[in-house]
């Protein structure tokens, strides 16, 4: 692997805060038992790790990941997978802050208290600047080049930006701007936007990144938090700081090297699912195999993949996955996948069809089962014969979420009635192909 381009002594004077606390409603149920930051993503991946790799790739090495909604897992992701790039005997530090009421009673209400009720930890690492970053976004980023902006134009606070279809405004901070990149207003999540001069239908879109000079973020964290407000940075505070101080855009500069910025809120379960299901193309928008800006995680201590049974014969016994990604420890024993994502230890049975879905750890297919369009949570068995994803009335009535877009879901501890219950399971498992030594001994697969 090629040697990362940053300099790791440029941002010492800095200190990255990730938020990480969110509930993520919108991504339930894969939100019931995990913070949006720790869901899956990619099969090995947790979205949290590419706001991590970022900061590790710039050479940003002090940094809090402020957790809050069902944070066990995330936090152990962080301990087990990610204080190994930090050396506090270097001056870096991963710090995972959890809501410690050292202000008030309160857990935290916006993203600026969540900021506030931190300002001892802050103050504690003495930084000069503050980054402030969002934990559930997917993309690439050189925060270096976002410091070197907000030093150039002198900057109480410089946003990161990016141009977005005026129809998606509602989901964004959107901003007017002049000639010289100086914020002149600042519209939190407005259905009517001002469009970019020269680029009808299109509007600037706050990315959720902020750069702070840090006395400046003190006084207003302070001021806002004896004000009535929602205690938000892009409801309160930067709408009201605008006119009165230097508030800069800094347009978004793509380190994943492709013709389009690359940069995605996976926060419904239709945006979450073509954002993985794009990951399988011959050239994907997002390149995770770049090694100038690797992607890093906690390793998964897994076996290589591993695909039995070769019958080439129409309907025949194949393991086989095509134009999919398949994790570490996952086995295909007989069974095929077509466009799809195979997390770590996932076991396909022989006969089983998967088409277009996300399968996460441990995640088990019975024989014949047949899976299209639909994300199963870690660990579920979906017993032999079970078909989900071609008749949203049948999967709705099973208990499993169906999305907007047609997505089915099925949520972490799902429990499915018993093969012998399913209609169906016992003529598969009289089926001629389960007798012989061999059969029987790989249907353990």
């Amino acid at each position: 692997m090629r040697p990362s381009t940053s300099d790791p002594t440029s941002l010492r004077d800095v200190v990255a805060v990730i938020l990480a606390g969110g509930k993520g409603a919108r991504l339930d149920p894969l939100t019931r038992d995990r913070a949006k930051p720790a869901v899956p993503f990619g099969g090995a991946y947790r979205i949290v790790d590419f706001a991590l790799s970022n900061c590790v790739n710039s050479g940003l090495r002090r940094v809090q990941v402020l957790t809050q909604y069902k944070a066990v897992s995330l936090d152990r992701h962080l301990m087990l997978g990610w204080h190994r790039y930090f050396c506090r005997d270097l001056g870096e530090f991963l710090d995972i802050l959890p809501p410690q009421q050292r202000v008030d009673e309160s857990w935290y209400l916006g993203t600026a208290d969540a900021v506030f009720q931190n300002i001892y930890s802050l103050e504690m690492a003495a930084p000069r600047l503050v980054v402030v970053l969002a934990g559930d976004h997917v993309y690439k980023m050189d925060y270096r080049a976002l410091v070197a902006a907000h030093d150039d134009t002198g900057a109480d606070v410089t946003v990161a930006t990016l141009p977005v279809p005026v129809g998606a405004a509602g989901e964004f901070g959107t901003m007017r701007v002049d000639a010289s990149s100086r914020v002149l207003e600042f519209r939190e999540k407005s259905p009517q936007p001002p469009e970019l001069p020269g680029q009808p239908g299109m509007c600037l879109a706050s990315m959720g990144i902020y750069c702070f000079s840090w006395p400046f973020l003190l006084e207003q964290l302070r001021a806002d938090h004896a004000a009535s407000s929602r205690h938000d940075f892009g409801h309160d505070i930067l709408p009201a700081v605008v006119r009165s101080h230097a508030v800069h855009a800094y347009p978004f500069r793509d380190e994943n090297r492709k013709a389009d910025a690359y940069w995605r809120d996976v926060g419904t379960i239709d945006a979450y699912f073509e954002a993985n299901l794009d990951l399988v193309a011959v050239d994907p928008q997002l390149n995770l195999y770049d090694e100038l800006w690797p992607v890093r995680t906690l390793p998964a201590a897994y076996p290589p993949p591993k695909f039995v049974f070769a019958d080439s014969a129409p309907g025949g016994r194949r393991g086989e996955a095509t134009d999919s990604l398949v994790c570490p420890g996952a086995i295909l024993s007989g069974g095929r996948a077509w466009r799809s994502i195979l997390g770590p230890g996932v076991r396909v049975h022989s006969f089983a069809r998967i088409e277009e879905s996300i399968l996460m750890e441990g995640v088990d297919v019975g024989r014949h089962a047949r899976l299209r369009r639909t994300i199963v949570d870690k660990g579920v068995r979906i017993p032999a014969g079970m078909t989900i994803g071609f008749d949203p009335v049948a999967d709705a009535a099973m208990g499993l979420t169906i999305s907007a877009g047609g997505v089915t879901v099925v949520p972490k501890g799902h429990h499915f009635p018993t093969d012998a219950q399913f209609p169906g399971a016992r003529a598969i498992n009289s089926s001629p192909v389960a007798t012989g030594p061999r059969s029987r001994a790989a249907s353990s697969l």
